[in-house]
């Protein structure tokens, strides 16, 4: 089968269904192919939520389908430019805002709640602001919308029957294997079912899940790249009596830290009050950690959780960043029978692996049932295992009670966003007619900053077509 197009686009992630719904309201007349691997919204089950046992679909539905890894999140929405990638280096910081704000606006109507944290609690936000100065952490301020993982998934549905309503063609379970290039000039793609689709403008909008993938087209194509940031880390997890102060005044709290004895940038991450950790599974049942929250009282747990990532920068003749964080994650799983790893702080900081007896003693009851009690000693290098250590005492200052004995840390949380695509601000590669966006180009980082950067996306084959 061979077809023509206006305009390709790979991934219908947060970036990719954003793109095509800026195309096609702003130029209803141009034809629009969406490509996906995985399944439709409506397709996307995951036997695990009801068996607890990990069946191995493949394509992953909680990592793959429409609206991409998004879907199944707790769905936070920062609205600060300051938060969720780097298209503030790329357009500038208010040109920023306003695409944050464009893509705010769709959300919104298409159902996002309303009520916005962080923006209304002027004076137990510099409590928190005080406490984390102490401790020497950067309190990062950032209002956030929450969808919940339940409603955003209600959300997606709308903007995918959006999009089939306004004449966008998705095709799903279909994965992209390999670009058409030819004098540096890109004219379409080829499926693995050997379908060839031509259009003078594609645009890649893979996720994390897809960042190897086209990071393997880059080096195919003599696509411009650079070595990008690995994030590895931990997901923690306490009761949400130790967060409480947090979580009712800022919801997520973003915290930065410079830890003392390596001058390693650490931060938290995608905090989850009242929620649940959960696995996910990359190419080749690759395990790593994740965390969801609900709005629906009926689905909320007595825990939150939240992420610790240390970001690493490497130099030439390092290539390979998203290959290093992999391979952290395949030793944790492979010392826990593929599953996730799951120690108490204090066993981590005394170096000994954790048991069932142990984690029985606790207070704390783990969400994620089948994780493997373990030593995160095994998995580190020692330098990481010195940075969670030092952020959780650091932590403990601005909301005591991390530090327990009895706080659970869960591993390996993975970030594959590191290969970072070379673009211009209008998000062109060194292919002509080929753009980059979204987390797994490295431009974004999170669900606000990749839908926005589908719009900023949008607006340039508006100009070009």
């Amino acid at each position: 089968m061979t077809r023509n197009f206006d305009v390709i686009i790979i991934g219908a992630g947060p970036s990719g269904i954003f793109c095509a719904y800026e195309l096609k309201e702003k130029r209803p007349d141009l034809s629009i192919l969406l490509l996906e691997k995985g399944r439709s919204i409506e397709d996307r089950n995951c036997p695990k939520r009801k068996t607890n046992v990990c069946v191995h679909c493949q394509p992953c539905s909680i990592t793959t389908g429409f609206a991409g890894a998004g879907a199944f999140s707790d769905g936070k929405l920062s609205l600060s430019p300051d938060v969720g990638g780097n298209l503030p280096e790329l357009i500038g910081y208010e040109q920023t805002r306003a695409a944050i704000k464009r893509s705010d606006d769709i959300y919104l109507r298409f159902g996002a709640d309303k009520n916005v944290y962080g923006v209304d609690k002027e004076k137990e936000i510099r409590q928190i602001r005080k406490k984390a100065i102490r401790a020497n952490l950067k309190l990062v301020e950032c209002p956030i919308r929450h969808l919940g993982t339940e409603e955003g998934y209600k959300i997606y549905q709308r903007i995918q029957k959006a999009l089939l309503d306004m004449g966008v063609e998705i095709q799903f379970r279909t994965m992209v294997k390999e670009l058409v290039i030819k004098d540096n000039q890109v004219q379409g793609v080829v499926t693995q079912k050997g379908e060839e689709f031509y259009s003078d403008h594609v645009v890649s909008g893979v996720g994390r899940e897809g960042a190897e993938w086209f990071s393997g087209l880059c080096e195919e194509y003599g696509i411009e790249t650079m070595p990008g940031t690995v994030d590895v880390g931990v997901r923690v997890e306490v009761r949400d009596e130790v967060m409480q102060f947090l979580n009712e005044n800022l919801y997520e709290a973003k915290l930065i830290y410079h830890t003392p004895t390596f001058d390693d940038k650490v931060r938290t991450f995608c905090t989850n009050p009242s929620g649940e950790v959960a696995s996910e599974y990359y190419e080749n049942n690759l395990a790593v950690v994740n965390g969801h929250a609900y709005k629906s009282a009926e689905f909320k747990t007595e825990n939150t959780n939240f992420a610790i990532l240390v970001s690493k920068n490497f130099t030439k003749p390092f290539r390979t960043p998203i290959e290093y964080g992999r391979k952290i994650a395949e030793l944790s799983n492979m010392l826990c029978g593929g599953g996730i790893l799951v120690q108490t702080f204090g066993d981590f900081k005394r170096g000994r692996r954790t048991t069932e007896e142990r984690l029985n003693r606790v207070n704390l009851l783990p969400t994620l049932k089948d994780a493997v009690p373990g030593d995160l000693s095994l998995v580190f290098p020692h330098r990481i295992m010195v940075d969670i250590e030092e952020m959780i005492y650091a932590l403990d200052k601005v909301t005591p009670g991390i530090a327990s004995e009895e706080t659970l840390l869960y591993g390996v949380e993975v970030k594959f966003y590191s290969n970072k695509v070379v673009v211009d601000r209008d998000f062109n590669t060194s292919v002509k007619g080929l753009k980059a966006m979204g987390d797994g180009a490295g431009v974004t980082r999170g669900l606000q900053q990749a839908s926005a950067n589908g719009l900023l996306v949008a607006d340039s084959i508006l100009e070009e077509i």
